[in-house]
């Protein structure tokens, strides 16, 4: 079976340079444009966009900004007046004279005088007349039939032109296989979808103006397959043997009563559907989500202590040393049982200390950051291994802590509330638990915009918030200063709080010692200061319940999932709490749509489907990227209705199929190759 997919998928895995007319450089050109050496990546490169050359007009009809196609004579030739100037071609047809504009002399042997010939380009207007700036086409008249009707525009790079690329593509498309059809005919006859290689063929080499079925047809068959991998790990999770943790209840008991206030009902469902999977003999791979200051902490507390009770281990690893401590200061008030910290700022004898306890099993829960991944980092009995911010870790270092236990159950957690659509396409081999509620006497937090230029006003704002009691979190972009952008630096902005308000300010940001960050930070939360000036560090972690004003500068700089973020680390307490958002004179539309969604609501979730809707997913997962993550062909906006239906196809084809044995279902396992979701490959072979 592998062996005849190999030969099916022979043409897409095939080297760039197999291609004809494509040598090594060309070949290396190419393979930066589109992602990858082989010719799979050139196929899945589809076009930006399209012209459309197919309509012929006069050169009265053409209109400045169209693509025009005109069929014309050549009148005469007309040097430039001065250096620096274009050549001028005139030409007419049976509407009107024209010009077509040269700014390289050596084109004008295209245009022999009295010729007759085909031009297409985009449309300018000199003088009265229309003009052609160096046509994109330039044909005689009889090889009318060698300009294309519809042209893809594709992403290219220095070096490249667009006329090697499309041959390239040519040599591509000749070799494209007929792959058995994966779709349900139903699906492809409801949708109107053609089958794979048309599709490719309809995108990539389009006889007609193409609409959005072959490219939603692709997108589906990359959804379909992620949507099968997941389902197909998810099902060899079930296969694996993991360890039942059943805790007296004792460790826990004493956490709450420490806590001093009963879990929220949204708490309590979440830990139910973590204690079941505690107790079940298969290994937990849970993903608990929920907005800002939803109490997440508290229910990955009380699963460790489930652990250990049962007489195993659990570590909790977060991304930066600034929140491990964080969570090691809410531990150390919480459990009952002895906790460590694990960081790469450790004094050698204390991290001798913390590697004896670990490895002897006397120090039951361990908090760190990247440090524990070390080979040196040994335990007597890993448990539970909680991720906090998952999103900052990727896949190989959460099965890295995994690999540290025997059948080690997994929590990771976030704070960013997750569309629906990216934990179907993004965390698909993941259980799901949300908190949806606020714990009890979480103040709302009322927001206001304000013009940055009004700074005056808003440091007196500052003030009699101040005098009431208040504390401030005042947040700037960047640390140093830059002339190049309109942006406060921290440090620019702590030095001039600091003349009006004295000792009473402090500075934290990323490139201070860690030391100095936390001395700092701990000032604040004693209320030794009034005012913490810092950059983003502060966005999670920090647990302030006194802090009641949270000051943002250049808001319309960030990202409204981050901006979300900064704004929960007030509102803890039980005074009233304020957001000031502050904004550039003419933010953009797309600024001031992020701004007006924080002000009408707190609610993460629908915050976070907004900024998705708004930015794609790129931002959510900590990357630079629209769009659907980690995809070739899927588009976030257009082809967000796919993704459930593609869950839900793959999961009856496993349901009815779950060895991929039936005609759809291997054909289905010519899609994974395909899309080399490798890890779904490896699961099915391993049964």
């Amino acid at each position: 079976m592998t062996t005849n997919i190999s030969e099916s998928l022979a043409p897409f895995r095939a080297e760039l340079a197999s291609l004809p007319g494509v040598g090594p450089k060309l070949a290396a050109l190419i393979a930066r444009a589109v992602g990858g050496p082989r010719v799979g990546d050139l196929l899945f490169h589809l076009p930006l966009h399209f012209i459309d050359r197919s309509r012929f007009s006069t050169l009265a009809e053409a209109e400045p900004g169209m693509v025009a196609t005109v069929m014309i004579e050549v009148v005469r030739h007309e040097a430039p007046a001065r250096r620096g100037q274009p050549h001028r071609v005139v030409i007419r047809d049976a509407s009107g004279f024209g010009e077509v504009v040269l700014f390289h002399p050596g084109r004008l042997r295209q245009f022999p005088l009295g010729a007759k010939l085909l031009l297409s380009g985009k449309v300018e207007r000199f003088a009265d007349r229309p003009t052609l700036p160096h046509p994109d086409y330039v044909l005689a008249a009889e090889d009318a039939a060698r300009l294309p009707a519809i042209e893809p525009v594709r992403g290219l790079t220095a070096g490249l032109s667009a006329r090697l690329m499309a041959r390239a593509v040519d040599g591509a498309l000749a070799r494209l296989p007929e792959l058995p059809e994966w779709q349900m005919p139903s699906v492809l006859k409801k949708q109107g979808w053609p089958g794979f290689a048309a599709a490719l063929r309809a995108l990539q080499a389009p006889e007609s103006m193409p609409d959005d079925r072959p490219a939603r047809r692709l997108a589906y068959d990359e959804l379909l397959a992620r949507q099968l991998a997941f389902a197909l790990i998810r099902a060899r999770r079930r296969r694996r043997t993991g360890r039942a943790f059943a805790g007296d209840g004792r460790l826990r008991a004493a956490a709450l009563a420490r806590f001093g206030f009963a879990p929220t009902a949204a708490q309590d469902e979440a830990l139910a559907e973590i204690d079941a999977d505690l107790a079940s003999p298969h290994r937990m791979l849970r993903l608990l989500q929920g907005d800002v200051g939803a109490g997440k902490t508290l229910v990955a507390t009380l699963a460790m202590l489930r652990v250990v009770e049962a007489g195993a281990q659990a570590a909790l690893l977060a991304p930066t040393e600034l929140l491990a401590r964080q969570h090691l200061a809410t531990l150390e008030k919480l459990c009952p049982v002895p906790v460590a910290l694990l960081t790469g700022s450790l004094r050698t004898a204390e991290r001798r200390r913390v590697l004896a306890g670990l490895a002897d099993g006397s120090i039951p829960i361990v908090v760190g950051t990247h440090a524990i991944f070390q080979k040196s980092v040994a335990f007597h009995d890993l448990g539970l291994a909680v991720i906090d911010e998952q999103h900052r870790f990727g896949v190989e270092q959460r099965f890295a802590l995994g690999a540290k236990g025997r059948a080690t159950d997994m929590l990771v957690m976030t704070a960013t509330p997750i569309p629906r659509t990216l934990l179907l396409s993004h965390w698909g081999e993941m259980s799901v638990s949300r908190i949806l509620a606020k714990p009890a006497g979480r103040q709302p937090i009322r927001t206001t915009l304000h013009p940055a230029g009004r700074m005056e006003e808003i440091v007196a704002a500052v003030a009699r918030m101040i005098r009431q009691g208040g504390r401030v979190y005042w947040v700037c972009p960047l640390v140093a200063e830059s002339e190049a952008m309109d942006i406060a630096a921290a440090e620019a902005r702590f030095a001039a709080l600091a003349e009006r308000f004295g000792a009473r300010v402090v500075l934290a940001h990323g490139r201070q010692p860690i030391e100095i960050r936390a001395a700092a930070l701990e000032r604040f939360a004693r209320g030794e200061a009034d005012i913490l000036v810092s950059t983003t560090v502060i966005e999670v972690g920090v647990d302030v319940p006194e802090a009641n004003v949270m000051v943002i500068e250049h808001a319309d700089r960030f990202g409204l999932a981050q901006l979300h973020q900064l704004r929960g680390r007030v509102g803890r307490g039980a005074a009233a709490s304020f957001c000031l958002l502050l904004h550039g004179d003419e933010p953009s539309q797309a600024a001031r749509r992020r701004l007006a969604i924080l002000r009408e609501t707190e609610d993460g979730f629908r915050i976070a489907d907004e900024d998705f809707r708004l930015r794609g997913g790129g931002d959510i997962l900590g990357a630079k990227q629209s769009g659907l993550p980690g995809y070739l062909l899927a588009d976030a906006e257009r082809d967000e209705d796919l993704i459930a239906m593609a869950q839900k196809d793959a999961t009856l084809l496993l349901d009815t199929d779950p060895q991929l044995e039936s005609p759809r279902g291997r054909a289905a396992r010519v899609l994974l190759h395909l899309f080399e979701q490798d890890r779904a490959i490896r699961a099915l072979v391993a049964g």
